[in-house]
């Protein structure tokens, strides 16, 4: 089950009842479009307890379409890179 937008900020209104839901609307947009900026700058976006996110350099490259076999050049890009915290890693695979 993935997790939403709208899912996250009724989550966080049952969570923090004495905060308006625009209030969590306005900071969750806030925390996510700061990460984005961060990544399209080039930094590391580091959450304690969460993990890393770092962007990478994919290069050039020729490939092919599958279904015709045909080549295609694929142009350099960024990718996000995503490496779990320590603690993450232990919730996910030890603790219940």
């Amino acid at each position: 089950m993935a997790i939403v937008k709208s899912k996250l900020l009724k989550q966080l209104s049952q969570n923090y009842p004495n905060f308006l839901k625009k209030d969590l609307d306005k900071f969750t947009e806030i925390i996510l479009n700061e990460i984005k900026r961060a990544l399209r700058r080039g930094d590391r976006v580091e959450l304690r307890g969460f993990g890393v996110f770092s962007t990478k350099i994919q290069k050039a490259r020729i490939s092919r379409n599958p279904k015709t076999g045909e080549k295609v050049n694929t142009p350099q890009k960024k990718t996000i890179n995503f490496k779990m915290s320590k603690e993450l890693f232990k919730k996910l695979n030890y603790e219940e």
